[in-house]
């Protein structure tokens, strides 16, 4: 879907705004944002994703992502057959990852 004529608008008074420095030197620039903050979930449920996320769980999306990351990082690096089964499974991972976007 092609940007609409308000993202554009707002795309170039940010662009003007960064050529005028008017983000320079913003209190906690430089420093990583905390994103594990949930505003639009409940407390009950920010609570038992954090004891998730502590505990190494991850769903499994993600899981499948990570894996389809590395395997694209072991596809560089091989050769000849070996190559050749990476392709396979990372594609079987891709079209298990589309399956799981599709419900």
């Amino acid at each position: 879907m092609p940007p609409s004529v308000f993202d554009i608008l707002a795309e170039q008074r940010i662009a003007e705004a960064i050529r005028r420095g008017e983000f320079d030197n913003l209190p906690g620039a430089g420093r990583p944002l905390h994103l594990d903050d949930e505003p639009l979930v409940s407390p009950e449920q920010r609570m038992a994703n954090r004891i998730l996320k502590n505990a190494g769980f991850a769903p499994a999306e993600i899981m499948l992502r990570r894996e389809i990351a590395a395997l694209r990082g072991q596809l560089a690096d091989s050769a000849g057959s070996e190559r050749d089964d990476i392709k396979r499974r990372l594609a079987q991972l891709v079209a298990a990852l589309g399956m799981m976007s599709r419900r």
